[in-house]
């Protein structure tokens, strides 16, 4: 059985390819097309999983979607008689539907003269969410949960999953959110970019918790695990709302009213120093979303008294409060798969499929976050042919090391000697975090690491961390966790005898958003950790997102590109090596 799952007209527009229960590819539109978060219809994404695979669009048995316009129906209709939300709000969301709708029609325009004759199925937002995690977990048994923004008119969702069976136990319909309370501070502090709160979970730890009871006032922390806004300071669920993504780019207006204003003081225009005012405010939230964060997982494990959990959601990127669970509850085991988000609800859907046709016993962990392009040395070749006089122009060597173990040891040494590196190789990553493939590498021991790659590359907020990918068997001699975190999806505290020999990788609270770097899933990247370490004593690298202010780089021409206009100081794609004379 081959299922195409798609996260459509969403932001994180995504695909993924399951055959026969396993996963083959998987890939954010936002890699082909270079918008951020793009939230159209996947089709590139489509057509790479097809083309991977060497199958036609008549080939698929099913196309599945993580969403359901049918699903929470009559939550929609007392809604609608209890807040009277304004005509052209309700407009714009069967506007919204009838694109949903319309999948088998794209299909045939898509692909014609190709003749698909599968079904199309509709899986509700937070049931896709709970299965990216669970479905492809290492547990047969285990808690699970989705926290986002909004899908399918709920934005939380927690139950039970056992062998291929999810139970849904409770949610918290629209307009209740952690991820709009989330997401509407971090507008407040002037950050204005969909997608932009992991800025507001960086520049918590400058601050102190001194807004929490007045945030309290409007995020409301009930028994059982349940949660209320306090709608009075949100405007999103009763006027003509602007939610903007046709032309692919999401643009969201401000969720909230002037009233928070009268609550917290004036809000932080685009720009603006920070201040400490805006330092303390960024750690109240985060601090207030843990407190009604842990109190859902709380309440699931007394009712299941399992310590296995699996998360999902968009807010289960949340690395910060996902490293504090196992500290503030009685789960041990945590599992959150690499694409959290609303891009990860493509394989849900996917999934959720198989196991409703097939019944059949899961056979698919994800081990790995490795499901996308990928680039061979000969493909490299003639990109390097094609801009030889550029590369030429910028003063650049160009050299060719057939052998891997020699390849290492060289890049080894330059990062040991403050290089800044590019380095390109395998498949790239399913979800946000560069975890090794389309990474930008440094030393970790450099106190001044973080101002050279925003000064030579990122060009970002200087209050933002960079992480530490640590080889597996090391983590317990760095970190005061012990713990597998392979898609960097946790942040622990750095052990205080450590903190001065990785500086780099240190955030102000002594806290680190480590990947755990495995021999048996990324050698290439593995086995250069480990010369790093030979050199240095050191078995970590500084890792971060392979981009300047754009989507990940998919292609060997994007990171060439992002090579010459920077001052990255050596490319390495695959077993060729540019470096800066």
């Amino acid at each position: 059985m081959n299922i195409i799952g798609i996260n459509a007209f969403h932001a994180d527009s995504s695909a993924c390819l399951i055959m026969d229960g396993q996963l083959i590819s998987a890939v954010e539109e936002e890699r082909f097309n270079r918008i951020k978060h793009w939230a159209g219809f996947p089709i590139e994404s489509i057509k790479y999983c097809l083309k991977e695979s060497n199958l036609d669009i008549s080939d698929i048995d099913h196309f599945s979607i993580n969403i359901d316009p049918k699903a929470n129906y009559f939550k929609k209709i007392l809604f609608l008689i209890k807040h009277r939300p304004s005509f052209k709000l309700v407009l714009n969301r069967l506007k919204k539907k009838k694109k949903y709708n319309s999948i088998k029609e794209l299909i045939d325009k898509e692909f014609k003269g190709s003749n698909f004759k599968g079904q199309i199925n509709n899986v509700e937002h937070h049931y896709a969410h709970l299965s990216s995690a669970f479905h492809v977990s290492p547990f047969e048994e285990s808690c699970i949960l989705s926290v986002d923004g909004f899908g399918d008119f709920a934005s939380t969702a927690w139950g039970f999953g056992k062998k291929n069976k999810i139970t849904i136990d409770n949610k918290i319909h629209f307009p209740h959110s952690l991820g709009i309370f989330y997401q509407a501070l971090t507008q407040f502090l002037g950050f204005k970019n969909y997608g932009d709160e992991y800025k507001i979970m960086g520049l918590a730890p400058y601050g102190k918790p001194t807004y929490v009871e007045q945030l309290k006032k409007i995020l409301l922390i009930k028994p059982n695990g349940n949660f209320e806004l306090n709608l009075d300071f949100f405007k999103f669920h009763k006027e003509n709302f602007n939610y903007r993504w046709d032309s692919g780019k999401v643009e969201i207006e401000d969720l909230y009213t002037n009233k928070i204003e009268s609550l917290l003081g004036p809000e932080r225009t685009q720009g603006e120093e920070l201040t400490d005012f805006h330092k303390d405010l960024a750690h109240s939230t985060q601090k207030v979303y843990e407190e009604a964060f842990l109190n859902i997982l709380n309440n699931l494990y007394e009712k299941y008294q399992n310590e296995n959990l699996c998360i999902a959601g968009g807010c289960g990127m949340n690395s910060v409060a996902n490293g504090k669970i196992k500290d503030n509850t009685n789960f041990k085991n945590i599992y959150v798969q690499p694409a959290a988000g609303d891009a990860g609800g493509a394989i849900g859907a996917a999934f959720t499929t198989y196991y409703k046709f097939t019944n059949k016993k899961r056979v698919f962990e994800m081990k790995h976050a490795y499901w996308g392009t990928s680039y061979d040395n000969n493909q490299i070749s003639d990109c390097l042919k094609k801009n030889e006089k550029i590369i030429e122009n910028q003063k650049c060597s160009l050299r060719l090391i057939p052998d891997n173990n020699e390849l290492n040891k060289v890049v080894a040494n330059d990062i040991s000697e403050g290089k800044v590196v590019g380095w390109f190789q395998g498949k790239m990553e399913w979800g946000p975090r560069a975890l090794g493939n389309r990474s930008i590498l440094g030393d970790p021991r450099r106190s001044d690491m973080k101002d050279i790659l925003n000064l030579k590359i990122k060009r970002r907020e200087s209050f933002r961390p960079f992480a530490p990918s640590i080889l597996r068997e090391h983590v317990s001699d760095w970190f005061k966790n012990d713990d597998e975190v392979p898609f960097m999806m946790k942040v622990y505290q750095i052990k205080e005898n450590k903190r001065k020999d990785i500086p780099a990788v240190t955030h102000v609270d002594g806290s680190g958003r480590l990947q755990t770097v495995y021999q048996e899933t990324n050698k290439r990247y593995y086995d250069l950790i480990n010369e790093f370490y030979k050199l240095t004593k050191v078995p970590i690298v500084l890792n971060t997102s392979f981009n300047e202010n754009e989507p990940i780089v998919s292609s060997p021409e994007e990171a060439l590109d992002c090579f010459l206009r920077t001052k990255m100081d050596i490319l390495v794609m695959e077993n060729y090596i540019i470096k800066r004379i």
